[in-house]
């Protein structure tokens, strides 16, 4: 009697598993696995099927954020995708005195001074400093500054709608006579030991963190002799500069140059005045990593 029922069980198990695959569906519909890129505000869509339709692009369907122009900036001389996406084109592009438009299919990636090792931001008080973290900031521009001739090439990018924009590239001579009085100074002071010497304070002040306890900061003061033995290599052929929003004051007795490593954390800010007519580093903060 048992071998019966056991018998008969086994036959209904059997029974139902080919009544269950009998009811499955002859067709499964293709599954799209989409993946936002952070970094390119793309997103890329991986089909099991060859009939995967095209994905939305990201920014059709994320809403608008409130950039941190920072974070943007590297992505956008990065990132050939987004770069094209965050140009308004035709792109005003003003050489001298002559206005060029710049369309889309003649546009080439540019990737800023990520070719570099570092930039540089100027400017012209401490308080200026806090700007640099600012995300109420709508309007920015990178510059270089090509201290052979002087010239610069700016880039001007608009917060539209959360999003940075580049909208137009302005190529010239430095026009401004003051501001270049400083670049001249700085020229000479970056390429020449025998001018450093003649145009720093002794002793100088200088802010690094405590060797002790890498939460601390260190206010000490530097010689000359130490200066050379701390001092970074300071780029001689060009500045950048970073503009948050800041005026330009170019008859301001004090000038900042911050010396930023690309992505490794690296900051060396200097701190000049005009004292009696002449330039002088008073003061130089080394946070380098």
């Amino acid at each position: 009697m048992r071998k019966l029922l056991l018998i008969i069980f086994a036959v209904l198990f059997c029974v139902a598993c080919e009544n269950k695959k009998k009811n499955q569906p002859t067709s499964v519909e293709p599954v799209v696995e989409t993946i936002l890129n952070v970094d390119t505000g793309s997103v890329a869509g991986v089909a099991n099927v060859d009939s995967a339709e095209e994905v939305i692009p990201a920014e059709e369907i994320l809403p608008p954020v409130n950039e941190y122009f920072d974070d943007f900036i590297f992505s956008f001389a990065q990132d050939t995708v987004l770069q094209k996406k965050r140009v308004i084109f035709p792109l005003p592009y003003y050489k001298e005195d002559t206005p060029l438009k710049v369309e889309v299919s003649e546009w080439s990636h540019d990737s800023l001074f990520l070719s570099e090792n570092y930039y540089t931001i100027l400017l012209d008080e401490e308080e200026e400093l806090d700007l640099l973290g600012d995300t109420s900031v709508n309007s920015a521009q990178v510059e270089w500054m090509f201290l052979k001739d002087f010239s610069t090439k700016k880039y001007y990018f608009e917060k539209i709608d959360g999003r940075w924009m580049l909208e137009a590239v302005n190529q010239h001579a430095v026009i401004n006579e003051k501001r270049n009085k400083f670049l001249e100074f700085y020229r000479q002071f970056a390429a020449d030991s025998a001018f450093q010497v003649k145009h720093i304070c002794d002793p100088l002040a200088f802010v690094t963190t405590d060797p002790d306890d890498d939460f601390a900061v260190l206010e000490t003061s530097l010689d000359i002799n130490q200066w050379f033995a701390f001092k970074p290599e300071l780029p001689q052929e060009w500045l950048t500069n970073i503009s948050y929003g800041q005026e330009d004051k170019d008859e301001s007795s004090t000038k900042i140059v911050q010396l930023k490593g690309v992505g490794n954390g690296f900051i060396n800010t200097f701190f000049f005045r005009k004292k009696n007519g002449k330039w002088e580093l008073y003061k130089f903060e080394d946070f380098g990593n």
